[in-house]
């Protein structure tokens, strides 16, 4: 009785620009189904493009990857080391009968096409070399072609798209190696997805009618062809193609931006991708849920409110210490100063009263605003408004009514409640002013969370500072 082999993935971009959010998808993809199935997900450059493929770039995908949270398995593979592997291959299917030499030049190629175009026939090559009696070769360069079939069918067996299928009549003699011995990409890709034992080719529908080509490879090799699964492209709200101007950036630059990787994992394995209704999971439900099934094939529409609406979840679920872990890291993406000691012992303070309501880590940041300034607290424009000189007095009176209370929120409550019943208000009406004093700001967590984070000391120290500055309009310059 055959069992099912180990799930193997992998994940392949080229290292000619930055991660974008499209590939992040195709890596979230392959790393979910490995990780749900018990399997192994590995990474490979494909970097046989010398000419556009950059070291910087291989950093930018690495560091992408890494702030994803998508770690792969193993070594990260070159492509282009393997060179020699790829080109071993080839020679065997000339071995084999398989594939030829083609000593047709360029110009030859382009005089058939320009000839077949004129008298209304395919343009698809068909070389004279094919079945040229290898004692009439002549002394010159050549490419190695396989030979491709030419009657029937081509059916790609896809778990996203359905079965696929293209007449062998409309598949050429594909080039495997160059005029200079180099494998061309559509053979390494073969290659290295065999020896690496991978079973699930998961990547982008663009690559669909690569498919059909590369099988040719592993019928001539008698290697076993893996599930395909060519999933849908991104687009933008307007149903166009995905550009900078929908959001299309690098991976890190979200993280600049300030959206936690938990957010973004969950936001783009539904982009394509559904279980039932479920809008908002956690990674350990997205690796138990997620098959090739739930992906659609229409293209997904990217939508910065539904990213940022659970990024704002995500980081309302959050452990603290991890959370703030993770803002360090977004500091330093930002290029933003780092935390100092002290703030960051207050930041930790003020996470739990926070970080419900924040979206983003600027977001979040802002709303903490009041545990990171130091004093004196010099308010916004809209904060300073509340300021004028009759707040400041009835700060001035507040202040002693705070020196004895015990520090709770309780008390602090029916302190201020029974103070704004002593003043005929309510403290509806001294909010304003207190979340100026102690934040600076007119939008702040609740006062009484505040007065909470920032201690006795720190709070009377803020309110004095408020009712003794001179009130808005007052102060030169």
């Amino acid at each position: 009785m055959s069992s099912t082999p180990p799930v193997v993935t992998r994940f392949a971009p080229s290292p000619t620009g930055f991660l974008h959010i499209g590939g992040a998808r195709t890596a979230l993809f392959n790393w979910l189904y490995a990780r749900g199935h018990g399997g192994t997900f590995l990474l490979r450059i494909e970097d046989t493009d010398r000419a556009r493929s950059t070291p910087e770039a291989t950093a930018a995908i690495l560091q992408g990857l890494d702030w994803l949270g998508l770690d792969h398995d193993g070594d990260v593979i070159s492509q282009f080391d393997r060179a020699d592997r790829h080109a071993e291959v080839a020679l065997d299917l000339l071995a084999q009968g398989k594939a030829y030499k083609c000593f047709s030049t360029q110009d030859e190629i382009a005089a058939f096409r320009e000839t077949a175009k004129a008298e209304g026939k395919s343009t698809l090559f068909r070389s004279p070399w094919r079945d040229a009696d290898p004692s009439t070769h002549p002394d010159a360069p050549y490419v190695v072609r396989i030979k491709a079939p030419q009657n029937g069918a081509t059916v790609i067996r896809d778990r996203v798209q359905g079965d696929v299928t293209i007449r062998n009549d409309q598949l050429d003699d594909m080039v495997l190696l160059r005029s200079d011995g180099t494998p061309v990409y559509m053979l390494a890709v073969v290659v290295d997805d065999h020896d690496m034992g991978v079973t699930h080719v998961i990547r982008g529908d663009d690559h669909l009618n690569n498919a059909a080509r590369q099988m040719m490879i592993y019928d001539a090799m008698g290697w076993d062809v893996p599930v395909w699964a060519h999933i849908p492209l991104i687009h933008g709200p307007d149903g166009k193609k995905l550009s900078k101007r929908h959001g299309a950036l690098g991976a890190q630059e979200y993280q600049a931006m300030g959206y936690p990787a938990a957010g973004m994992r969950n936001y783009l394995a539904r982009l394509g991708w559904s279980h039932g209704d479920d809008e908002f999971f956690t990674d350990a439900q997205a690796q138990d849920w997620f098959d090739l099934d739930g992906i659609g094939k229409s293209p997904a529409r990217f939508d910065l409110k539904k990213l940022e609406n659970l990024c704002g979840q995500h980081i309302a679920i959050a452990e603290d210490a991890a959370l703030q872990k993770e803002l360090h890291a977004y500091l330093n993406a930002a290029g933003l100063p780092a935390l100092t000691e002290a703030q960051d012992a207050c930041l930790a303070a003020a996470l739990p009263y926070v970080k419900e309501r924040a979206k983003t880590f600027p977001d979040l940041l802002e709303k903490a605003h009041f545990a990171l300034v130091s004093r004196p607290v010099l308010p916004d424009e809209k904060a300073a408004k509340s300021l004028g000189a009759d707040t400041c007095s009835i700060l001035s009176e507040l202040t002693p009514q705070l020196q004895n209370v015990n520090w709770s929120r309780n008390d602090l409550e029916a302190t201020l409640n029974s103070f704004a019943e002593g003043l005929g208000t309510t403290f509806g009406k001294l909010a304003a002013p207190l979340r100026a004093a102690l934040a600076g700001r007119s939008v702040t967590p609740s006062v009484f969370d505040m007065m909470m984070v920032l201690g006795r000391d720190e709070t009377l120290a803020r309110l004095d500072d408020a009712a003794t500055r001179a009130p808005a309009g007052d102060v030169a310059g």
